[in-house]
């Protein structure tokens, strides 16, 4: 008789239903694991053997088969142990088949039959509570899986204590999530900055609308500082956006231990970081820097530091959302809908305009600098703003600016401005920033005066049909910041032109 234990298989953020199938029969004593399995998952048969021995029990000396369904799906990851162990049990007869049926397993078995910690623990419980099933996983992991709802959840600490529950002479009890207290906010405030009242408001108005920024300005003029001042503006994540982004860390090994990500991301990779780090991918598509800051910000200073290919490979997943990592044997979607933020120097040297410290290749260096970023790239950025630099003078005697938690409140009113607008128009958006062309048409209708100076600009600075409607969606932005106009006014759009103008040689 086959004995069967459910378990998962990762692509991307999707979980895939597997069953571990274990078999004993005559013939040549032999372990087979068959199934397309990787080396991770062919060496459990070594750790499952050495924490059957640690409980004093030994593999019987017959053909000992277990096959990974479906046969054509890779299977990656050591959470296979656990299931393998539990399958052999009850092919040995030692807990009973049909309990096991009733729970999606995962865990990794140590040789003295301790469980340990594996990732994906999160989705795998939500895919256990769309089927109705319950979970076990390691003891580290108990807590991350309860944010899943209402479902069964063991987790023991170690193989024995899982027999004797199932065996009745042990009773485990449910893990509890942890309450959510008072987290502390590690980003600067906006009230720090002092001056750049015109980045500061390019920076709320990319707050409001999802919209993506870069800040061109010499070296210490607070374009990083600023940067790092966005969540501090941005609404808090919805529930479900903090289960779809926590998906995603718990399946790159980020997540927060035995919690979920209450904090909108914040990733700032350094200028070296490969493609497939920024990306996702290697030779197991893992998640990259894109996803990781999905529903957040990604930061990228010193923006022409970076590989060519590298910036390139941006650009699908800003219009897309997603990044569509594809390999010969499979081809894995993660989520990645974040927000942008790039900052850079105007030159090498970074002084451009500055005949003191400019340097002497100026202003032919600048345009060799600038030219590092395509114009498709830059054509996907909303804001372009200069950040000029702030003496030493007025860093003394320029009073503090507003505070963040002040920006904070009139982000979060212009996003229920938009949200309540979408929702009467049936369109399944959450900013601004999301809107296409048909959608434009039916939340940004422009007054005459306005489509005369937006149509007037789009002829002189040979606007394309993209940056022509992303000037139309920082404009309706700038609207519902002042309360939401049905009809955008020429003022709005003669602001999101000021933002849009070239900035760079």
């Amino acid at each position: 008789m086959v004995a069967r234990i459910p378990t998962v298989s990762f692509q991307g953020v999707d979980t895939k239903p597997i069953d571990v199938e274990v078999q004993i029969s005559g013939g040549v004593v032999a372990f087979n694991i068959v199934g397309l399995p990787d080396k991770a998952v062919a060496e459990s048969k070594e750790r499952v053997r050495g924490a059957l021995h640690a409980l004093g029990l030994s593999l019987p000396a017959k053909r000992l088969t277990v096959n990974l369904a479906p046969a054509d799906t890779p299977k990656e990851g050591s959470h296979y142990d656990l299931p393998i162990a539990l399958g052999l049990l009850c092919a040995m007869d030692v807990l009973p088949k049909d309990e096991m049926a009733h729970y999606v397993t995962l865990g990794e078995l140590s040789l003295s039959a301790h469980l340990r910690k594996v990732n994906g623990i999160l989705p795998a419980a939500m895919f256990a509570s769309e089927q109705n099933l319950g979970l076990i996983c390691p003891e580290e992991c108990g807590a991350e899986a309860c944010w899943a709802g209402d479902i069964d959840v063991l987790a023991p600490k170690d193989l024995l204590q899982l027999i004797n529950h199932i065996k009745g002479t042990q009773v485990l009890s449910r893990p509890t999530a942890p309450k959510a207290g008072i987290t502390i906010d590690r980003h600067p405030d906006l009230a720090d900055v002092k001056g750049q009242e015109t980045a500061k408001r390019a920076l709320e108005i990319t707050a409001a609308g999802g919209h993506n920024l870069l800040m061109s300005g010499p070296p210490g003029s607070g374009k990083s500082m600023m940067a790092a001042c966005l969540p501090s503006i941005l609404p808090e994540l919805s529930p479900r956006e903090a289960l779809d982004v926590s998906m995603i860390h718990s399946l790159a090994g980020t997540l927060p231990e035995g919690g979920l990500v209450r904090k909108r991301p914040y990733r700032d990779p350094h200028h070296s970081a490969s493609l497939p780090a920024l990306v996702g991918g290697g030779a197991k598509p893992k998640p990259g820097e894109i996803s990781l800051a999905h529903k957040g910000v990604l930061f990228l200073d010193e923006l022409p530091e970076f590989d060519r290919r590298t910036l390139e490979a941006l650009r699908q997943p800003l219009e897309t959302g997603h990044a569509l990592i594809a390999r010969a044997n499979q081809h894995v979607t993660y989520p990645a809908d974040f927000q942008l933020i790039a900052a850079m120097n105007p030159c090498r040297c970074g002084h451009l305009g500055d005949s003191d410290l400019e340097c002497t290749r100026a202003p032919k260096c600048a345009g060799e600098y600038q030219s590092k970023i395509s114009g498709p790239m830059l054509d996907r950025i909303d804001l372009h703003v200069d950040v000029p630099p702030v003496s030493v003078i007025e860093l003394s005697s320029l009073p503090s600016g507003e505070s963040s938690a002040n920006v904070k409140m009139r982000v979060e009113q212009a996003r229920a401005i938009q949200k309540q607008r979408f929702n009467n128009l049936n369109i399944m958006l959450d900013t601004n920033a999301q809107a296409n062309g048909e959608d434009l048409e039916k939340i940004a209708p422009l007054e005459p005066a306005a489509l005369d100076i937006l149509n007037q600009a789009a002829e002189r600075l040979k606007l394309s049909a993209r940056g022509y409607h992303r000037i139309i969606r920082v404009a309706r932005t700038i609207a519902d910041l002042e309360g939401g106009a049905d009809i955008l006014q020429k003022k709005h759009i003669a602001e999101a032109l000021s933002y849009r103008r070239p900035r760079l040689l």
